[in-house]
């Protein structure tokens, strides 16, 4: 990662990351870690988050992994709790656990709807309500929220998670005037087609590449990497003045 910035203001910088054992999330974790960043990280995904916590020790990082569920509001606020007793207060927090579970909105249920909302969304709003506390104790902090390009351009078979991710947009805008006096900022990070190895294995087809190609105003694939690099750039000093807005990764796709 030499060939890319470098940000001297997260260097042993107390970071949360919410689903970070795999995807996006370890991209995430990783280069965080990289930085210098104190990380703690929580996921469902108990043996690759173990995996990845002593992998990134083994090297002289300063990370931390929790397993949690982000549904359990109360388990899940107990580990940002414990990460603060063990890094101090996070003064950046990255909500980005969220499951693009495929449905037929003919056959959701109330309790369904519920569940997904939880995976994708709820779970933001108590992650900010833990961490900004202490990011007012200490003077700033930045919350970076991830939607999703989804509902900009209709992808089909996931209504409750584009409602979710909709929603993002009006949380980040929200709690961006409620925390701003306090010195924290609150933003979005929009990915657009992430070639994880989640979506290849379930979802992303040979057609599906080729679409995704031919829609992009960019050539190539995105990657976590390229979604990591942009949280690094929201997490650091260097975005001091910028909050309540929506950043697109997505290689020129959406029009928004």
């Amino acid at each position: 990662m030499s060939q890319y910035a470098n940000y001297p203001s997260l260097r042993d910088r107390p970071v949360v990351i919410s689903g970070g054992a795999t995807g996006i999330g370890a991209g995430l974790v990783r280069h965080f870690a990289a930085q210098g960043a104190r990380v703690g990280f929580v996921d469902i995904a108990v043996d690759e988050g173990h995996a990845l916590a002593a992998e990134l020790q083994a090297e002289g990082q300063s990370v931390l992994f929790t397993p949690a569920d982000v549904t359990d509001t109360e388990t899940f606020q107990a580990a940002i709790a414990g990460f603060a007793a063990s890094h101090g207060a996070a003064r950046v927090l990255v909500n980005n656990a969220a499951h693009d579970q495929r449905h037929d909105w003919r056959e959701v249920t109330p309790a369904y709807w519920d569940e997904r909302i939880a995976v994708n969304l709820k779970h933001f709003f108590f992650a900010i309500q833990a961490v900004a506390p202490g990011m007012q104790a200490a003077g700033g902090g930045s919350i970076i929220n991830f939607g999703s390009i989804s509902w900009m351009i209709m992808t089909p078979s996931i209504p409750i998670y584009e409602t979710a991710k909709a929603a993002v947009h009006g949380l980040t805008r929200s709690m961006a005037h409620e925390l701003g006096r306090d010195g924290i900022r609150v933003n979005s990070l929009v990915p657009g087609a992430v070639m994880t190895q989640r979506q290849r294995d379930l979802w992303i087809t040979p057609e599906d590449i080729s679409a995704i190609q031919a829609h992009q105003a960019l050539p190539g694939l995105l990657g976590p990497d390229d979604c990591a690099r942009m949280a690094l750039f929201l997490a650091a000093d260097d975005s001091a003045m910028i909050s309540g807005q929506h950043f697109l990764v997505d290689a020129g796709w959406a029009n928004t």
